[in-house]
């Protein structure tokens, strides 16, 4: 079964980076969604592209999407794609951007794909199995203390006023602190290349992928108060290289 699944997955991978290299670092007309985010003809065609291979070899599966919303939302396979996962980045022309597919079973992750069409990596989690990264399994970071460990995040405008003030505790007590990288983060924290991401903002599609990348590569991820991630959450997010530093960063996002 699961076979069946990644060649679908890797159907839909063929067409979506045929079709972002083709748009990439190209003059295309970018427009403001209603949340103010931007959106480009790319996202929608990928997005588009990858829910018709989906349906053609899963017609009695939901598919959620960033950009065309859900359908059949009631099966018990559900799909989640996020075309172009950093459209800012994409836009800038910056290769920071990736590719998320995953799948649900019952609403709970069962695959996830990070796939960075520019720059040639791909990180597949499947949950009870390793992540391998572009074929080869790939581990998380053995760091343990924040003192340590080097931190990213997307952007600061993911957090609303509290949640920067605690962001901004946590960053003075790390080793290295980052912003960029979009879905590209939770791929190096897989490869153990950093070990913490802590972001804001996030929706449904942008993280069910992640889930088992993160945590086939021996990582924890969760909210901030270190609850699973699930459909209607907050989106703050907390993903870590073990257990030890993900309970530090917790304590500090939670200290009053």
């Amino acid at each position: 079964m699961i076979n069946r699944f990644l060649t679908t997955i890797e159907q839909a991978l063929q067409q979506s980076r045929e079709t972002i290299k083709r748009y990439y670092r190209q003059r295309i007309i970018v427009e403001s969604k209603a949340d103010a985010s931007p959106v480009t003809e790319a996202d929608r065609t990928v997005e588009s592209q990858i829910r018709q291979i989906i349906s053609q070899r899963h017609p009695d599966h939901g598919i959620i999407g960033e950009e065309h919303g859900s359908k059949q939302n009631l099966a018990a396979y559900k799909w989640v794609i996020d075309p172009i996962d950093g459209t800012k980045s994409f836009i800038s022309g910056m290769p920071t951007f990736g590719t998320l597919i995953g799948l649900t079973h019952h609403n709970r992750p069962k695959l996830g794909v990070i796939d960075m069409p520019i720059l040639d990596e791909c990180w597949v989690g499947i949950m009870g199995e390793k992540t391998t990264h572009n074929g080869k399994t790939c581990h998380v970071s053995h760091v343990k203390q924040l003192a340590q460990a080097t931190l990213y995040c997307t952007e600061p405008e993911m957090f609303d006023t509290p949640q920067l003030d605690k962001f901004e505790q946590l960053s003075r007590l790390v080793y290295l602190r980052r912003f960029g990288g979009d879905c590209y983060s939770y791929g190096l924290l897989a490869s153990g290349q950093i070990d913490l991401v802590v972001e804001g903002s996030l929706h449904y599609y942008d993280i069910m992928a992640l889930i088992p990348v993160v945590e086939g590569a021996g990582g924890v991820i969760t909210d901030w108060q270190g609850n699973m991630l699930e459909e209607g959450w907050d989106g703050l997010v907390v993903a870590a290289a073990t257990p030890e530093l993900h309970q530090a960063a917790l304590h500090l996002l939670n200290s009053h």
